[in-house]
């Protein structure tokens, strides 16, 4: 009798034309030594952010991260009706019963004077969006009271609301936190154990940063013809090239966080796939439109541990005679997908295949599949599939 799965890892080449999905603090294009050879990198927090965008819509749940939980229920109670400064009040008193310890807003203008009750909490919380409702509700409950209690002026200042009320609202999780994790350190019991795993993405070839001068045209001044220049000049960093990304779903954390729940399960399980594949960062979409597909996705269900690829492009790929990194990228990450699991063994392995836009067949990665929906199907009924149902 085999095992039963345990992880999902996930395989991405993906082609990227001039773009920057992901910048630095000096806006230029992130960056990476690997292989001694200098590559474009985008970092997971990046593209999970992007992913987790896409899952929120598969799943129908979005979760919210943010300082400013005070004024989101207050935004909601503003919205049920409620009179603005008493919304205000009661967004503040919410906020400060979280036990996390907070500041108060600064006025626009005047960096010295505070706004009472905007209340801005040290850490960045992250619940359901359903949780604000939740809030609200709670200050529906507790309105005489929070009628009759001053404003929150000072970090010292004491809320009305039940703390304990407040906190198992921060608490509460949905399918996102469910499958991302939650670090919450400040309320007892709110953090969660992500079940994925992303690795940063890097491209599997040598890369050159390149600098983009651009100009604007005073449209009035080019009307007039009455002096010569631009209205406006700058510049940019960009750079282009296949993307190897990778991440690993351990089912069996995905289990411990929503509880045995098979049809949740499968759920979350789809939903993250398809989202891995079809998300792509947002930065500079509107000057660069990278709007690509995947070349290729290689998925294998494991029993035995997590196994990323990358190490198939720790020497950088050289471009086809024709020109072009997208081919023999394809090449390498599938030899040394089979020199890997010659090594490793297979027993380890319970499903494994692939799909992209390659004709000839790769051998390493397992069987072909028509599209990328075939391919998460196949993988979901492996890795779901009773235990009893895998015997030799």
């Amino acid at each position: 009798m085999r095992h039963a799965a345990r992880f999902i890892d996930i395989h991405v080449l993906q082609s990227v034309p001039f773009a920057n999905l992901n910048r630095d603090d000096t806006n230029s294009v992130k960056t990476v030594q690997y292989g001694n050879a200098l590559r474009t990198r985008v970092s997971s927090q990046c593209w999970k952010r992007a992913i987790r965008t896409v899952f929120e819509d598969h799943i129908g749940e979005a979760a919210l991260r943010t300082r400013r939980i005070g004024e989101r229920v207050s935004k909601e109670l503003e919205m049920r009706g409620w009179p603005t400064e008493l919304a205000q009040r009661a967004g503040g008193h919410a906020a400060a019963a979280s036990g996390i310890k907070f500041e108060l807003a600064k006025a626009p203008g005047d960096a010295k004077q505070t706004v009472p009750n905007k209340v801005l909490t040290n850490a960045l919380i992250y619940l359901p969006e359903a949780a604000v409702s939740e809030l609200a509700d709670l200050a529906d409950q507790h309105r005489g009271t929070l009628e009759q209690a001053k404003d929150i002026k000072k970090p010292a200042d004491k809320s009305v609301l039940p703390t304990d009320d407040v906190t198992a609202v921060l608490r509460s999780r949905n399918g996102v936190i469910n499958l991302f994790g939650r670090m919450l350190a400040e309320i007892d019991d709110a953090g969660v154990d992500g079940a994925v795993q992303v690795a940063h993405a890097l491209t599997t070839h040598t890369t050159d940063v390149e600098l983009d001068y651009f100009s604007a045209v005073d449209d009035v001044t080019a009307l007039w013809d009455d002096s010569s220049g631009s209205g406006h000049m700058g510049h940019a960093e960009f750079s282009a090239g296949t993307f190897y990304r990778y991440a690993t779903l351990d089912l069996r954390d995905l289990s411990a966080n929503i509880g045995d729940d098979p049809a949740a399960a499968q759920e979350l399980t789809v939903a993250f796939l398809a989202s891995f594949i079809t998300a792509l960062p947002q930065a500079k979409k509107n000057s660069t439109a990278p709007h690509t597909i995947p070349d290729l996705v290689h998925i294998a269900v494991r029993t035995d541990r997590p196994l990323s690829y990358a190490a198939a492009f720790e020497k950088p790929v050289h471009a086809s005679p024709q020109g072009g990194f997208a081919d023999p990228s394809r090449t390498q990450l599938a030899a040394y997908a089979n020199a890997a699991n010659t090594l490793l063994g297979t027993s380890g392995i319970l499903a494994s295949g692939w799909a992209g836009l390659e004709t000839k067949d790769l051998t390493g990665l397992g069987e072909r599949r028509d599209s990328f929906d075939d391919l998460i199907t196949i993988t979901l009924n492996a890795a779901h599939r009773p235990v009893e149902a895998t015997t030799r």
